[in-house]
């Protein structure tokens, strides 16, 4: 059998023509899309209003970031109530109006779930820090007592990913766990009043007409019995491996949700946000009764090179097949640095670090632009899903020139500034050249501060520009779907060590990771990341030709 006939056979190993096997979905930062109210926050009647752009560029789905009631000391990822709209974003007739708009341009409509943990302003919470050691109410999240003569260290040594101890002590002596920041207490999985009060969440929305969740921290909700300390070993060697992620219970809480999800229908999807590696342990989150999708981090993670990008595209093709999905990939979100920048950044910095207007790792301007085109040629040429983030249609590169007063993220102030965090992907998302905050807000007003570059990169100075990076996006998301990609298979073709070239039905990709210019095959051109100026393709650009 072909490495072709081997792979289709793997994205095929599951019946059915789902939708979500071969879509390509937008990521949408509800925060930075389209602010309608003029506060300087993006809401839900802005999204909304640019539906219809969404819809044009030609993907199928899209997925919104949190808008339920919070006290946005995570950016709506410390939720305070699961069945409610923060009126920062609006009410839940907005969201019913936002989503009868995406419905009938034809897009789906993912929204963010949030299971590990709460607000510290959720009903629950504060139920917990009025009631006692041991009530049941402290039940639903994970206090424990102290170490020490009188309990004043912390259970044990785990510390929180945005910085500093995972726990906070109360009043009364006992600690509570919270992975992230201090206002957001991980729930105690263990107790089943968790799990039944999630179950009513997902039929609030799956009733209200939403098409699937996109989980947060998916990864995390289960914990290792005993709440052992972390081998600091192996968190300093960068091991995924731990405590708290990746424990192997977890996936009964998404056997569970899946059959809530199969009452319903429409083909209704879980997403996983899986920070696990390797991939064989990432493709356990979407066995067959499991979740649909997993994101796709060890893609993400990879560097511009050639063959460690080979060796994860297999990796992939095969670890989700062997359970019967397919791969999903993506190159940026709203927590990691935007591809176009992280992609060319000498030196690589970190995972998690950021960058900022003082960081040693630089992207020159350039590279990156043609990198961060070719990396999104590549992928979208790749059989399987794949996931777009607000405003990488554009060309929108990471900003840098945020101030320290202006900075939002909790990571920056846990960590002291030592970690940037990630409010430079995050910045309100440019779309009229000479309207006041680029067309984000009709009062001018950001809630985070937009670089002059953006009236180059607007949607309207690029609508209709031939060779814009918004034209890219449309013209290869239209032959992805004319052309069927998304369902195709792989089939590699030899073209040296710095370039990678592989067919996918009657397409031919070539891309150039090298310094040395590459042959273009012979016939019609296709698609181009950058203009092509002869038979050969230079450094960081990809070429699609029709050849079959």
């Amino acid at each position: 059998m072909t490495d072709a006939q081997t792979q289709s056979a793997a994205l095929q190993a599951a019946p059915g023509g789902e939708w979500w096997r071969s879509a390509v979905i937008y990521q949408i930062y509800p925060r930075s899309f389209a602010d309608a109210s003029g506060d300087g926050v993006g809401d839900l009647a802005g999204i909304a209003s640019r539906l219809p752009a969404v819809a044009e560029l030609g993907v199928d789905a899209v997925w919104l970031s949190p808008f339920y009631r919070s006290p946005q000391r995570d950016a709506g990822y410390d939720v305070a109530d699961y069945m409610d709209v923060d009126p920062l974003f609006g009410t839940l007739d907005d969201f019913d109006r936002m989503l009868e708009t995406a419905h009938r341009l034809g897009l789906r409509v993912i929204v963010d779930l949030v299971p590990n943990h709460s607000s510290n302003e959720h009903v629950w919470f504060q139920e917990a820090l009025r009631s006692a050691p041991g009530s049941e109410a402290r039940s639903r999240y994970i206090f424990r007592d102290g170490k020490g003569e009188q309990g004043e260290l912390p259970p044990n040594n785990w510390q929180s990913v945005f910085g500093g101890p995972a726990w906070t002590r109360v009043p009364d002596g006992q600690w509570y766990l919270h992975l992230f920041d201090t206002s957001q207490p991980d729930f105690d999985w263990d107790n089943p009043v968790v799990g039944d009060m999630f179950v009513e969440v997902l039929r609030f929305w799956l009733d209200r007409g939403v098409d699937g969740f996109r989980v947060d921290v998916a990864h995390g909700n289960a914990k290792a019995e005993g709440l052992p300390d972390v081998d600091a070993e192996l968190i300093a060697a960068g091991s995924m491996d731990s405590p708290f992620f990746g424990q192997e219970h977890v996936h009964e809480i998404y056997r569970r949700w899946r059959l809530v999800l199969e009452e319903y229908e429409g083909d209704r999807v879980l997403c996983a946000e899986a920070w696990v590696s390797p991939l064989e342990k990432m493709a356990r989150f979407v066995r067959p009764d499991e979740m649909h999708q997993a994101f796709n981090f060890v893609y993400l993670e990879t560097p511009w090179d050639a063959t460690l990008l080979r060796q994860v595209i297999d990796d992939s093709i095969r670890a989700f097949g062997e359970v019967g999905a397919p791969p999903t990939w993506v190159l940026s979100n709203h927590d990691t640095i935007r591809h176009r920048t992280r992609l060319a950044l000498v030196p690589p910095p970190p995972h998690g670090a950021g960058i900022g207007p003082t960081s040693k790792s630089k992207a020159d301007p350039v590279v990156s632009l043609r990198r961060g085109r070719a990396a999104t040629a590549l992928m979208l040429a790749l059989p399987g899903g794949a996931y777009l983030y607000q405003g990488e249609e554009l060309g929108l590169p990471e900003v840098t020139a945020i101030e320290p007063h202006q900075r939002q993220d909790p990571t920056f102030a846990r960590t002291q500034g030592e970690l940037w965090g990630r409010d430079g992907c995050r910045v309100p998302i440019p779309w009229e050249a000479d309207a006041p905050a680029y067309g984000f807000s009709g009062t001018g007003e950001t809630w985070l501060p937009q670089p002059p570059l953006w009236a180059q990169l607007a949607r309207d100075a690029q609508e209709g520009v031939a060779g814009s990076t918004l034209e890219m996006y449309r013209r290869a998301l239209a032959l992805r779907q004319e052309l069927q990609l998304g369902s195709g298979a792989l089939e590699w073709l030899d073209v040296g060590p710095t370039a990678l070239a592989f067919r996918n039905g009657g397409v031919t990709v070539v891309a150039n990771l090298g310094h040395d210019a590459v042959d273009v095959p012979r016939g019609e051109i296709l698609l181009s990341s950058s203009p092509l100026d002869s038979a050969s393709l230079s450094a960081d650009d990809v070429v699609w030709v029709r050849t079959g």
